[in-house]
Order: structure tokens, then C-alpha cells, then sequence
């Protein structure tokens, strides 16, 4: 091929002095040659001249986490910066709202603290088959935290973050499969001390409500996003989740080359998608409840405490985490 090429050019040189039709019989001789070397040039150019397939920056996430935790850091349920959590949510599904695709979803809460006012905010994106995938996160803070300095950059911050830029990425790219509902869901985490009817407000308030009008019969799977910024990131398997969609989640990590970072434990967490597991619906909790050491002082790592801030995620983590989200909307879809 080294020595093919110059001879080719300089036959191309004589081809442009031949009426078209007359090439001599050398020059058309090596016609295909040269077409067989353009062809393996094209096939050669590197990967950054492709198409690059489309993707979700964890370096995004985090600038918007640390946005989102400066302008609404204590936004337990009822304070003024749970009101800004709110407005910031909104603020990025414009596009959504004019179409009618964001929905405020409002409810009061008998609370150990007297009735409360929540809110869910979905976020609609409409596909081509029928069906809907949810993927949920709540967005406040820890009630019973209300007078420490908890943001919970990991826990509420960050996937919050995911959601809004999942939002950005499928109205880029609106869904070929089944529709994406997005859930900022309200009222997670217990006002006093969690118990079954002191906690997860508002995804036993929207499990409820589509229950009683057969929304809840178009759920193909209902995904959580929590605590999936740690930087040393190793997303559990919760016996709570259903089966198959753990096996898809494993799948995905093998797909996107993040197997090492699931599945090193195995808990059972009681988190958001509990009131739809119960009824039914599959669900699974992508969560890294191992935060930060344990000792003796902090015998739950940084979970719930003043300690839970930017520094301890990452973007790394993030991209992961978003990278794996991608990849199980797309094999939901191939089911």
C-alpha cells in the first residue's frame, strides 16, 4: 500500500489532462485501488471524527448540584429555601410547561408536625410505545436536621440534579420507546422519626392517587435516584427492588464498564419506591447507602449529618450514575 499510493497520485495527474472517457487502460486499472485506499482512510479516522453517542455530563450534574444547594440549602418541607427548591426545579422545565408536560402535583400531609403542604412536580416526555418508565428522586431535606447546617448535597441535592439534566437530555432527545416521567417527589424523609406512616410522603400520595385513576396500570418501571454522588461510589443491591430489573441494572454496569461499581453490598432499603413496589410495580432503588466512614462518631458515615456537602461526591460518580440511568431506559425498552 506504501508504495501504491504515490503511484496512484501521480497517475491522478495525468487524468487531468485526458478528455473524460479516454483514460488509458494503466490509469483505469488502478481506479479500484485507489478506491479500496479511500475507503480504509475513511474507516481509519479516529473515533473523535464520529458521531459521538449522546450522554449526560457528570460534570454538569455537579455544577448544578452545587447551584442548587447554594441557592436552596435548607429546604426542609415548610421553610423559605423548600419554597426556592421549588422555583428552582421549575425554572428548568419552561419548555415543558408551556407544552403542559410539568405537572404540580400539591397535597397536605397529616405530619407529627400538624398538616404540612407538599408538592410532587412530573416532568412528562412523551414516547413512542405504550407505556411509561418513572424515574423519581426526592428533592428536600431532613425535617428533624431543620436546625443544623444539612444541605444534603448526596442526599436530595445531587439527584435532583440528575433528574433536571435528564430533563435537558430527553428534550434533546425525546424518548423512541416508552415514555420518561420525571418525579421530584416532596416529603421523603420522616418529620419526627421514620415509621412506615411517618415517611415518604409524597410517593405514597402519587402511588395513591394513580392507583385510584389506573395511571399506575401504564408503569413499566419505576427507577429511584438516591445518594448516587459518593465519591467512592458502589451502588447496593436492595432486596426491595425487583429481580429483574436488578439483573438489568447489572447488565448496564457490564454495558457502560461500571461492573465495579455495583453490587459490592447487599441491604434492603426502605426508600421511595416502596408504595409502588407494593402494588405491584417494578421498581428499583439505585442507591449507595455506605456514605463516608463509620465510627464512632459518625456510626452512619455522613448520612444525615452537617457533613454531607459538595466535597464528598464527585463528578466522576456522577457521570456513572447517568451513564447507567441511559443505559437501563435502553434495555427497559428492548424487553
Amino acid at each position: 500500500m506504501i508504495d501504491a499510493r504515490p503511484k496512484a497520485s501521480s497517475q491522478l495527474q495525468l487524468c487531468t489532462v485526458k478528455p473524460c472517457g479516454q483514460f488509458p487502460w494503466h490509469i483505469r486499472s488502478t481506479l479500484p485501488v485507489l478506491h479500496l485506499c479511500l475507503l480504509a482512510l475513511v474507516f481509519a479516522l479516529p473515533a473523535h471524527a464520529q458521531k459521538p453517542t449522546p450522554h449526560i455530563s457528570g460534570q454538569a450534574i455537579y455544577n448544578l448540584t452545587q447551584q442548587y444547594v447554594t441557592t436552596a440549602p435548607h429546604r426542609w418541607v415548610g421553610s423559605p429555601d423548600h419554597l426556592k427548591a421549588e422555583a428552582f426545579i421549575k425554572s428548568h422545565f419552561a419548555p415543558e410547561a408551556a407544552k403542559g408536560n410539568l405537572e404540580t402535583d400539591t397535597f397536605s400531609a397529616s405530619t407529627p408536625a400538624g398538616l404540612l403542604t407538599m408538592r410532587n412536580y412530573i416532568v412528562r416526555y412523551p414516547g413512542k410505545k405504550d407505556g411509561v418508565i418513572v424515574i423519581a428522586s426526592h428533592y428536600e431535606t431532613n425535617y428533624p436536621l431543620k436546625d443544623i447546617d444539612f444541605i444534603g448535597a448526596n442526599d436530595g441535592g445531587c439527584t435532583t440534579a440528575l433528574l433536571i439534566e435528564l430533563g435537558a437530555y430527553l428534550r434533546a432527545h425525546p424518548p423512541e420507546g416508552y415514555s420518561i416521567w420525571l418525579v421530584f417527589d416532596d416529603g421523603e424523609e420522616a418529620i419526627k422519626e421514620w415509621t412506615n406512616s411517618d415517611s415518604l410522603y409524597g410517593t405514597r400520595h402519587l402511588a395513591a392517587k394513580w392507583s385510584a385513576n389506573g395511571t399506575i396500570s401504564k408503569i413499566k418501571a419505576f427507577l429511584l435516584a438516591d445518594m448516587i454522588g459518593d465519591k467512592d461510589l458502589n451502588i447496593d443491591r436492595d432486596a426491595n427492588s425487583t429481580p429483574w430489573l436488578l439483573d438489568l441494572l447489572h447488565q448496564a454496569a457490564k454495558n457502560t464498564g461500571h461492573l465495579a461499581n455495583v453490587f459490592k453490598y447487599d441491604t434492603q432499603v426502605n426508600d421511595d419506591h416502596l408504595p409502588f413496589q407494593q402494588r405491584g410495580i417494578p421498581v428499583l432503588d439505585i442507591i449507595d447507602i455506605d456514605y463516608g466512614p463509620h465510627t464512632s462518631a459518625l456510626p452512619d458515615g455522613y448520612h444525615h449529618t452537617a457533613l454531607d456537602t459538595m466535597d464528598k461526591i464527585s463528578p466522576h460518580s456522577l457521570q456513572i450514575s447517568a451513564d447507567l440511568f441511559l443505559e437501563l431506559i435502553r434495555l427497559i425498552n428492548q424487553r
